[in-house]
């Protein structure tokens, strides 16, 4: 069974870092390896040039990246959503996988939500903040996976955070 996970990398950094801590991704790579059987992990990120280390690291701990060019508004604020890539990607690798996790509490997903619950490939809605997401997704209640409740699994801890934790999965 082939399992495939979209991961919104905005919003899980984000929401994860207005709770206090930041994800080890290793350690969250493992969990959905091991959990949720989840062979191919597609990470969608605004694309700096100036963070390559960061692209390196995460395909590294076995993550698929796909990239948008971001851009810099007139007050310099970096805009790089990917929201429309992940719905492209998902249903790029729709014949591809059995079961997928949307990881994003963004109701911008409800659409490609309810298609693959609708073809019951929907695995999991992981939501990285049980306190902030919208709420079209609490219509799909029973696949909610609440990534802040993982925090003693996947945190990243302060003195790991210089260690090189850059091998590939085992």
């Amino acid at each position: 069974m082939k399992n495939y996970a979209f991961i919104d990398s905005q919003n899980l950094h984000i929401e994860i870092k207005k709770l206090g801590w930041e994800i080890d991704y290793r350690k969250f790579r493992v969990f959905l390896k091991d959990k949720y059987k989840i062979s191919k992990a597609f990470t969608f990120i605004g694309y700096d040039q100036n963070n390559q280390k960061l692209y390196n690291s995460l395909e590294k701990k076995g993550y698929k990246l796909i990239f948008k060019p971001i851009l810099k508004d007139k007050t310099g604020k970096i805009k790089g959503n990917c929201d429309a890539e992940l719905v492209l990607h998902t249903m790029i690798e729709f014949d591809n996988f059995n079961k997928a996790i949307i990881i994003s509490g963004d109701g911008d997903f409800y659409c490609l939500i309810k298609y693959l619950a609708k073809n019951n490939k929907l695995l999991k809605i992981g939501i990285p903040n049980k306190k902030r997401y919208s709420s079209l997704l609490k219509e799909f209640v029973n696949n909610h996976l609440y990534i802040n409740k993982l925090r003693k699994i996947i945190k990243l801890n302060k003195k790991e955070r210089h260690c090189d934790r850059d091998q590939p999965l085992p």
